[in-house]
């Protein structure tokens, strides 16, 4: 069984040495007035005195009797069976009895402690009374008065050490938090990251690779009968496959799309439209209403991935003849709606998202838009065409702005 004895630091050490050097001193005093005053069995005050000197110094070296209860209490019944000889022979043993009420305070249960402290200081006052051979109160204030002042000393300060303990205790508890914490917003970044990046691949490079793969698919099948369309299309795919490298060099420098250098969104939207219809059987047309107003880069990027993603799900999925991309800049939002007249399909039965197949679109777009505070809107049939509109706010929470800017 551990013992209750307090961590050793550079205070309670220090208070230990105290402890010793006055249990010695005590002791030594003791002797040194038997010796002067010439008393009778003055030898032997002396030799209990060394005897208990040296049953005291043996406990600080004994690390049973720091490790194990028991060992403590053994200890302490050697060193005070030792010193109730000196108090038999010498009243000045009384002195003892004062590191003695500390020593059984800090080494002792509480329980056992305070029976043991009362012991000590009515045996001091009795041998203290019998060696004047009359009793008064007075004889009983010292020796009491000591025990309940080492009490209140041992005690108030185990109190406060275990209030430094709790509080190390809750100090290493939150640190333990902070560093869970730091790791789960580094797992949520580095996830969010990966989900920016899936988004990003799959709105530009996967979209320009499709757009080329759809290209050469028809150079292919024009090449026997109209070489020159077939020229056309593989020059139309080279153009992509520029664009589409261009895409790739500021997205792993982490700018913004080419398409918005220089120039604004209305402008990246109606190039995007007139693009698509030069290298699609689709008539892609643009519209802007409402007057034009700065937007935030997160906006306009998120704008035209999304318009990007749209036409490419009509090009690659709609069979559509015509789309009409318009930009809307209303009062308290600019949207973006992108409406066809392809075959339609089912929003409620979409098939969820399959890295494999491409199938990033839809997701990609409302991930987007949620991460700005906007909506989208997915309204369509089978048959009837389709109808995507993504709305933004046009006073953003500056962190929303910050966290979803690509």
């Amino acid at each position: 069984m551990k013992t209750t004895a307090l961590t050793l630091t550079s205070t309670t050490r220090a208070l230990a040495w105290c402890l010793h050097l006055l249990v010695i001193g005590l002791l030594a005093l003791a002797a040194a007035r038997a010796v002067a005053a010439d008393r009778p069995h003055a030898g032997t005050i002396v030799a209990v005195a060394a005897v208990c000197a040296l049953a005291y110094a043996a406990g600080p070296l004994l690390s049973r009797v720091r490790l194990s209860r028991w060992a403590a209490a053994w200890w302490l019944a050697c060193v005070g069976g030792v010193w109730l000889a000196l108090l038999a022979l010498s009243a000045d043993g009384v002195w003892v009895a004062f590191p003695l009420y500390f020593l059984q305070l800090h080494l002792l249960p509480r329980r056992a402690a305070l029976p043991a402290v009362a012991a000590t200081a009515l045996a001091a006052i009795t041998a203290f009374a019998a060696h004047q051979g009359s009793f008064n109160t007075a004889m009983a204030i010292g020796p009491a008065l000591g025990a309940a002042v080492a009490v209140a000393v041992v005690w108030g300060y185990q109190a406060l050490y275990r209030e430094s303990e709790q509080r190390r205790r809750l100090i290493e508890e939150l640190t333990a938090t902070r560093a869970d914490l730091a790791a789960a917003q580094h797992t949520a970044g580095v996830l969010a990251e990966r989900e920016r990046l899936a988004r990003e691949i799959h709105d530009t490079l996967a979209q320009g690779l499709s757009s080329i793969q759809l290209l050469l698919r028809a150079a292919e099948r024009t090449l026997p009968h109209a070489p020159e369309n077939a020229a056309r299309y593989v020059d139309q795919a080279r153009q992509a496959a520029v664009d589409n490298l261009a895409e790739a060099r500021r997205f792993v420098a982490a700018l913004i799309p080419p398409t918005l250098e220089g120039t604004t969104l209305a402008d990246a939207l109606e190039r995007l439209c007139a693009t698509t219809s030069a290298r699609h059987r689709l008539t892609a047309r643009f519209h802007l209403t409402g007057d034009p107003a700065p937007l935030p880069t997160a906006y306009e990027v998120a704008l035209l991935r999304i318009a990007q993603s749209a036409l490419a799900n009509t090009v690659r999925h709609a069979r559509a003849t015509t789309a009409d991309v318009t930009l809307s800049y209303l009062v308290d939002h600019v949207a973006v709606d992108v409406v066809d007249d392809g075959t339609g399909f089912a929003p409620d039965r979409l098939p969820a998202p399959d890295p494999e197949s491409g199938g990033f679109g839809l997701a990609a777009m409302r991930a987007r838009v949620h991460a700005l505070g906007g909506t989208l809107t997915v309204e369509s049939t089978p048959g009837h065409g389709a109808a995507l509109a993504a709305q933004l706010p046009l006073t953003p929470p500056a962190d929303r702005e910050s966290e979803a800017h690509r």
